[in-house]
C-alpha cells in the first residue's frame, strides 16, 4: 500500500510507500488526514495505515516547467498512453517507446525524436523510418513545457477514494 504525501499547502507532492509514512509519522512530520482500514502493529505501538500525510512544515518546491525530465514514463504522460501509429490507447506495460527516425540512421533519443508505440506498431515499423515503413505520425513529437497532473500516479492500477479531492488540486 502507497500514501498520498501533501505539502503543508495541501498541494500533492508524491506517493510515498507505507513504511516510509510510518517513519514521517513517528518523527511527527507529517499529520494524517486520512487512513485506511488497515492498521500496523508494532511491539509497542499501533497505527492506522495513513492513505494521505500533510507535513506540518511547508516545502518548497522548485519547479522547472520548461525542463520536464526525459524519462520513459513521461514520454508515455506527454503521449497518453496512445500509440503515435494507430492511436489505440494502451497500458504501459504494453507499450514500448519508437524512434522516430531509427538511431542506425542518425536518430537520437531526444523529445523531439521519441513517441510512445505499442509493441504491434513497433514491431511493423521496425528499423525504419514512418516513411519509409508507410505509416504516419499521429502527432507530432515535442518537449512538453509541463507535467501532467496525473503524474503523480503514473503506473497505479487504481488510485484509493482518499486521494481523488487533493489529485484535482491545481496550482
Amino acid at each position: 500500500m502507497q500514501s498520498l504525501l501533501l505539502n503543508a499547502s495541501y498541494e500533492p507532492l508524491r506517493v510515498i510507500t507505507w513504511q516510509k509514512a510510518i517513519v514521517l509519522l513517528v518523527k511527527d512530520k507529517v499529520e494524517v488526514i486520512a487512513s485506511y482500514d488497515r492498521k500496523i502493529r508494532g511491539v509497542r505501538i499501533t497505527l492506522q495505515l495513513p492513505s494521505v500525510l500533510r507535513l506540518r512544515c511547508r516545502v518548497r518546491v522548485t519547479r522547472r516547467f520548461h525542463q520536464v525530465p526525459f524519462s520513459r514514463t513521461n514520454i508515455y504522460l506527454r503521449d497518453k498512453y496512445r500509440c503515435q501509429y494507430c492511436d489505440q490507447r494502451f497500458q504501459s506495460p504494453s507499450l514500448t517507446f519508437d524512434h522516430v527516425i531509427p538511431v542506425s540512421q542518425g536518430g537520437r533519443k531526444v523529445w523531439e525524436n521519441i513517441v510512445t508505440c505499442c509493441v504491434g506498431c513497433n514491431r511493423r515499423k521496425g528499423g525504419k523510418t514512418p516513411q519509409q515503413a508507410g505509416v504516419k505520425l499521429k502527432r507530432a513529437p515535442r518537449r512538453p513545457t509541463h507535467l501532467p497532473a496525473d503524474a503523480i500516479t503514473y503506473g497505479m492500477a487504481e488510485v484509493p477514494r482518499s486521494w481523488r479531492d487533493y489529485l484535482s488540486w491545481s496550482g
